[in-house]
């Protein structure tokens, strides 16, 4: 066994994407954020994650902000950190594979606009969905992080996660991240995973996890002893619960080890500050839900993450069948057996987890099937770990044909259409990429500009014919 060095640890935080994704719905805005970014630029963290996932959406969708304008602002603010965003492949920020051109210029358009670090990852972990990403990233001189879904169940083995590491390592990743989205990582097995990978790859290995299952700041601890090389941290105030370990316990932890971050304790004290009455607000305003700070031990059991299950939840509240809920978490892991074993993570868990509330509540396994779960059992998301159930996808696609290839082959190139579509919306290069993602939330949010600008022009031209006092 290589004998590993011990080091200090870097951290990303998360405060500015993840944790607050994970905990008030990305609800988080440019301007909460933007007066705290020049003291988290002081800590010396090895990343700010700050765009991508949901921010894109939930910005034009519920906040009415241009997510470009965001990243050029907390750029501007953050002069000596890099900045990471979280890329789902070939599906970008959105829920279906798009065209290789968009993917390339939405590449190319990130970095250009301040990302620093791209972490691409694929719910399938099919490889074939990251390449066109890491080689756009690779060209446009960025950082292409790969991450692994990382999941449970019989085909994910120490040998399945180090042959797919090494397949990373050769398509041209810079580093790898172990992306345990729903807690599942337990300590023991961070130690025997992350010493597995060091040994067969040689680029940096990062660890994410979300707290859910109480677990998190015990698996880092041994991930770090065995080597890891960054972890994923929030500030206290939106730590723990669904989101990530808090930045300032891990801190403490490795103070005069060979691990210690060197980060200043007080510095970290004043961002918490300010970082708590934005809390307390969204707990005030049941924006924040106090169940989603807890520990969910059912998230070991059903392995399954803690914004799917509060997504099972309320989809149970629509259809008046809460009382279903212990059923519909049974049915989870076998819908998951049918659809090939794979990892519960964007776009894969919510379609697990619709069709498993249907398969419920319509009183017959699929019975009723959803478009994407049809989707899915026809190849048009990748290929799983492991063959789906035959009888199953008989069931829900008939005889319709099932793709092998690449999924993202039959997308044809499509910016040259979408330029044409959006063209009178059109103010800035980037506009193109928010109508591509999202067509209509992108269009609303166009008006809205365009309303608010005539709104401003109004303002400033009553100001000049003396209508308001100076």
């Amino acid at each position: 066994m290589t004998e590993i060095a011990k080091k200090p640890i870097k951290i990303t935080e998360t405060i500015l994407r993840d944790a607050h994704q994970s905990l008030i719905a990305t609800r988080m805005t440019t301007e909460q954020m933007l007066p705290i970014v020049e003291k988290l630029d002081q800590v010396g963290y090895h990343s700010l994650e700050c765009w991508g996932g949901a921010t894109f959406d939930a910005s034009l969708r519920f906040l009415k902000e241009d997510p470009w304008d965001r990243l050029r602002k907390i750029r501007d603010k953050a002069k000596n950190t890099k900045l990471q965003m979280l890329f789902r492949g070939q599906n970008i920020l959105g829920y279906r594979p798009y065209g290789d051109d968009v993917v390339e210029y939405f590449v190319q358009k990130s970095i250009a606009n301040g990302i620093d670090i791209i972490r691409i990852f694929d719910c399938l972990n099919d490889l074939r969905n990251l390449e066109t990403a890491v080689k756009a990233a690779n060209k446009e001189k960025g950082h292409a992080q790969v991450a692994l879904s990382y999941t449970l169940g019989d085909a994910y083995t120490l040998e399945y996660w180090t042959n797919i590491a090494k397949e990373i390592e050769n398509m041209g990743a810079d580093s790898i991240c172990i992306k345990d989205m729903a807690g599942l990582l337990l300590p023991y097995t961070a130690t025997e995973l992350v010493t597995a990978l060091k040994e067969t790859v040689k680029i940096p290995i990062q660890l994410h996890t979300h707290y859910t299952s109480g677990v998190g700041s015990m698996t880092y601890l041994k991930a770090v002893e065995a080597g890891v090389d960054v972890i994923d941290c929030a500030m206290s105030p939106f730590a723990l619960g669904t989101s990530q370990p808090a930045t300032e316990v891990m801190v403490e932890t490795f103070k005069g080890t060979p691990y210690d971050t060197g980060y200043d304790t007080k510095l970290l004290e004043e961002i918490a500050d300010y970082f708590r009455p934005i809390r307390d607000e969204a707990l005030e305003s049941g924006l924040l839900d106090p169940k989603n700070m807890g520990v969910n031990i059912k998230t070991l059991i059903y392995q399954v993450p803690g914004g799917m299950l509060s997504n099972l939840t309320s989809q149970l509240k629509d259809l008046h069948a809460e009382d279903k809920y212990y059923e519909v978490l049974e049915e989870v892991p076998r819908v998951r057996q049918d659809f090939g074993e794979c990892p519960l993570v964007t776009p894969s868990s919510q379609i697990v987890g619709s069709q498993a509330v249907m398969n419920v509540v319509g009183g017959e396994r699929y019975k009723m099937v959803t478009k994407e779960s049809k989707d899915l059992l026809s190849g048009h998301y990748g290929k799983t770990v492991k063959p789906f159930n035959e009888e199953v996808q008989k069931k829900c696609i008939g005889d319709a044909e099932v793709i092998t290839c690449r999924p993202a082959d039959l997308v044809p190139n499509e910016l040259e259409t979408l330029e044409a579509e959006m063209a009178q919306y059109k103010e800035q290069d980037e506009d193109v990429l928010s109508y591509a993602l999202f067509p209509q939330v992108a269009v609303d949010f166009f008006k809205y500009r365009e309303a608010q600008k005539t709104k401003m022009d109004a303002t400033v031209a009553d100001t000049k014919n003396g209508a308001y006092p100076v």
